[in-house]
């Protein structure tokens, strides 16, 4: 987010002297300037902690946030290419970028563990910077390539040759739409006869982990032929065998790349073994693995070796036999196809490239390896899985895309932030073991044990791939990291047995969203009696049990904080409100009661006690004091995360609306800030997660100027609360969204897209402790929200209630066991709604959407398909409660259309 100031703003001053003196003038990170948004800004308007109360936002910007817009698109010609990582590899099967220009970079699958996407220290003035404290934001990745892989066309015409590889050297423009999971680069040149469309992806498809877990990228290249001229077009790629990187030994090792040819197939496979053939120590390896590179469909040609750089000769050289390089050589194998186009003609070529390394470990975990390996023995057999499979793979990968980007009204920039964390699946931050296990760091190669009190925050799994988390709850948190005796829930797994006190409540919380997202409630039902035990635990930690917790127990700010703290209070009472909920759905009555009084009691005390009238605090221990590190009477991120959660899940209000609101203004108020630069040069010791220029929504702020506002005796920690961290800015974005406070939502979600723009650092890669870091999949939440979607598989109900352009509004929507596209409109003689399912089955029983004007409802239409349905309506306030008491059950294609 850019600002303007007065020149004679001191505070402007500070802003320059901290870029200077950090070097990123000098780097040029800085040199690309986004819209001026906010400002000019005079120096009293920064003397409340220094973030000014008046933001100042442009309102013609902020209306333009709400505008449908157009795909996010980055150009070379503007510089914008960089940067760029995109993961185009399959879920859990390692990280492979894709590059602004087309070509793969980074290649972290050979089971490396290492920390952070690029594993290095750099200096911030005088600060020291490791990839977990942000090294990748204040100088970004790019160009990381231990291997060689590219594509390159050759074009014959006019008795003309012309040769152009596909990267950003040649060509006049290259244009990049980033639209994760399927990047599509347009490549152009006035001097050329062809224009080049590529979309680059792995297949990805809601529902179906599996068939999303493939370790491979598809090239989908699309030549058309836009002069007079015919033109002869050969495609060439090619990839560099680096089996066994890490552990091969000249004097021992050898890589062969072979050609493998099937119908509709032709292949280059690679691969390393010792000279006297594979041994069990090679096999042993974490780089022990392979590689292939196929053409799918039109007739291709292998070459086992081709030498680089990429010339004319390239397309017309010969090597088909094996080819056996020793590790100093290059060995690098190609596929190529040739085609003619006469004038307007289009073509279009499938190639896939395929990797296996199934060696993966975790020192904490016995018997680790990869899931994919349990359905493949090498890369070869993935590829010609994809071949095999190619129309539903594809068809389905792009019938999503399709329905998240396209078919929506909502803004394509919107759409592609909160869903954009997805990706943070195809990366190393996760892992599936070959028992099906889950498994996560925080952020890329940092903090183990799929953390809890980390990956509660994170909602776009639960809704994508509920199976994931459905197991990961019963597998782990309720398995190897569960306490039978008294419930208590280890925070890291085999890492850490201890439990933290908000991951506790949030794997309560996302045990509930794992049922509602269940077809049936067999999940609760199984593990019900481990649930209680879990909660009745979480209770017992408040030691005076009158609703507040309040016994010391690790959090997600790394450290054990006295007292009683809005953030930690509000998240244990959304914890015991899901109980209540699971126990009224499983008929646990008692147990249910007991719940619910702990609820009011805990509500009624924490507006009372933990309120000052403006938001909500932390109390200190009536004995310790302020001795150690607290949030006390500052304005915290999460002060009523817990009503947050609520709403995630369909709760209601646990809190009271005007002081949750009020709450929320705060934050905004005092928390946010256009330009985080003067406040981090006031205030030292953060994680450079936004620097000067960024906006962003700090996580601490101090409004009453207090001496020692985070108390006494002041620990490392003390850093955090000067940070900007996204997937805290994420939860309090969807808060805002539920609450109605949809300006304020839309411009903290839009700062962190502006972060994050490719001109500045990889759009892809939202950064806390290292890389690609688990709770920004908060940003899926602020989606939800914006639908009003709601869900309960169980019972068959749904929910969606449109924030804004209710009138004409379009959405997709995942549950159980489908996903498709929502959509409702205005119309003079009332208002239509329509659900298609374009994925599974949709099972239904109760319907509720929101009226669009103030007329009464007592009839409605619905039909599936043609067929008229019948249906019972019951309006309740604003909204109509629509039923069909033996159940509605909607196939694939199938729509249903309702009148009212």
């Amino acid at each position: 987010m850019n600002t303007t100031s007065d020149a004679s703003d001191p505070q402007r001053v500070k802003r320059r002297d901290f870029l200077k003196t950090t070097g990123l003038l000098a780097t040029g990170l800085f040199s690309y300037r986004l819209p001026v948004v906010a400002g000019p800004f005079r120096p009293e308007d920064w003397r409340v902690d220094q973030v000014p109360v008046d933001k100042k936002l442009d309102p013609a910007w902020v209306k333009s946030l709400y505008e449908r817009g157009a795909v996010t698109t980055y150009y070379k010609s503007k510089n914008e290419l960089q940067f760029i990582g995109m993961p185009v590899g399959g879920i859990h099967t390692g990280t492979v970028y894709l590059g602004g220009d087309g070509r793969l970079w980074l290649w972290d699958i050979f089971n490396q563990n290492q920390e952070g996407i690029n594993p290095k220290e750099i200096y911030l003035g005088q600060q020291k910077v490791r990839s977990r404290d942000g090294s990748a934001y204040v100088e970004p990745a790019r160009d990381i390539r231990p291997l060689e892989q590219g594509f390159a066309i050759r074009l014959d015409y006019d008795g003309k040759s012309v040769v152009r590889q596909f990267r950003a050297d040649d060509w006049a423009e290259i244009a990049f739409e980033a639209t994760y999971p399927i990047a599509t680069l347009h490549y152009t040149d006035p001097a050329l006869p062809v224009a080049v469309r590529l979309e680059a992806y792995s297949p990805f498809i809601p529902l179906d982990e599996a068939n999303s877990g493939l370790p491979a990228t598809i090239f989908s290249f699309s030549v058309t032929n836009t002069s007079e001229s015919t033109v002869q077009v050969t495609l060439l790629g090619w990839l560099e065998n680096k089996a066994a990187l890490y552990s091969g030994q000249e004097a021992t090792h050898q890589r062969i790349n072979a050609a493998y040819e099937a119908r509709g197939f032709r292949a280059v496979v690679e691969e390393a073994r010792t000279q006297a053939g594979t041994s069990e120590a090679l096999t042993q390896q974490p780089d022990y693995g392979n590689f292939c590179l196929a053409f799918l469909g039109r007739k291709a040609e292998v070459l086992t070796d081709l030498a680089l750089p990429v010339t004319a000769d390239s397309f017309t050289a010969k090597a088909t036999a094996p080819t056996v390089r020793n590790l100093s050589e290059a060995a690098v194998g190609a596929v190529r196809t040739s085609y003619r186009l006469r004038p307007g003609q289009q073509a279009d070529t499938q190639a896939v490239l395929s990797w296996y390394f199934p060696n993966l470990s975790f020192k904490p975990i016995k018997d680790t390896g990869r899931f994919y390996a349990n359905d493949f023995g090498s890369a070869r057999e993935v590829a010609q899985y994809i071949q095999q499979h190619f129309k539903k793979l594809a068809g389905l990968s792009h019938r999503w895309k399709q329905t998240w980007y396209d078919d929506t009204t909502l803004p394509w920039w919107f759409q592609e932030r909160t869903f954009v964390n997805l990706s943070t699946l195809a990366t190393t931050t996760c892992h599936r073991l070959a028992s099906g296990r889950f498994y996560a760091w925080e952020g890329v190669g940092c903090c183990p044990g799929t953390c809890t009190h980390v990956w509660q925050y994170a909602q776009g799994v639960g809704r994508i791939f509920p199976a994931l988390e459905r197991d990961t709850r019963e597998r782990v948190d309720l398995g190897v990291g569960f306490t039978e005796s008294d419930g208590k829930i280890a925070f890291r797994a085999e890492a850490d047995k201890r439990p933290a006190v908000d991951g506790q409540a949030g794997t309560i919380l996302r045990i509930y969203r794992e049922h509602q997202m269940s077809a049936d409630d067999q999940f609760l039902r199984r593990n019900w009696d481990k649930v209680k035990k879990a909660l009745e635990y979480l209770i017992q930690l408040d030691r005076n049990q009158d609703g507040m917790q309040d016994t010391p127990l690790e959090n997600t700010l790394d450290a054990v904080w006295d007292g009683e703290i809005a953030w930690i209070v509000g998240l244990c009472i959304a914890a015991v409100r899901a109980g209540q909920a699971m126990g009224e759905d499983l008929g646990d009555a008692a147990f249910a009661e007991r719940c619910r009084s702990y609820v009011e009691k805990g509500r009624r005390n924490m507006e009372t006690h933990l309120f000052n009238g403006e938001y909500f605090i932390h109390r200190p221990d009536p004995e310790k004091g302020r001795k150690r590190l607290g949030s006390y009477n500052t304005s915290h991120i999460d002060q009523v995360y817990g009503q947050s959660w609520a709403f995630q899940v369909g709760l209601g209000r646990i809190l009271d609306q005007e002081k949750t609101v009020s709450a929320l203004r705060s934050l905004w108020k005092y928390n946010f800030t256009p330009d985080v630069g003067p406040y981090i040069s006031e205030h030292k010791g953060g994680r450079p997660y936004a620097l000067a220029g960024d906006g962003g929504m700090i996580m601490n702020t101090n409004p009453k100027n207090e001496a020692r506002p985070y108390g006494e005796d002041v620990t490392w920690q003390l850093g955090y609360f000067h940070e900007c961290m996204s997937g805290f800015e994420h939860q309090v974005a969807s808060h805002l969204m539920a609450e109605g406070l949809l300006d304020e939502a839309l411009v903290l979600t839009r700062s962190i897209h502006d972060r994050y723009h490719a001109a500045k650092r990889n759009p892809f890669n939202e950064i806390e402790c290292s890389d690609h870091y688990a709770r920004a999949l908060a940003s899926y939440g602020t989606f939800l929200m914006a639908c009003g979607f709601a869900y309960h598989g169980p019972k068959g109900e749904m929910a969606f209630a449109p924030r804004w352009s209710a009138a004409d509004f379009r959405a997709p929507f995942t549950a159980a066991t489908g996903w498709g596209s929502y959509a409702q409109a205005k119309t003079t003689a009332g208002q239509t709604h329509t659900l298609e399912v374009r994925y599974g089955t949709l099972s239904l029983r109760t319907l509720r959407l929101e009226l669009l004007d103030d007329r009464p409802v007592t009839v409605a239409t619905t039909r599936r398909g043609r067929k008229k349905v019948p249906v019972q309506v019951q309006q309740e306030g604003t909204s109509v409660r629509l039923h069909w008491p033996e159940g509605l059950v909607l196939q694939t294609n199938q729509v249903l259309t309702i009148t009212l």
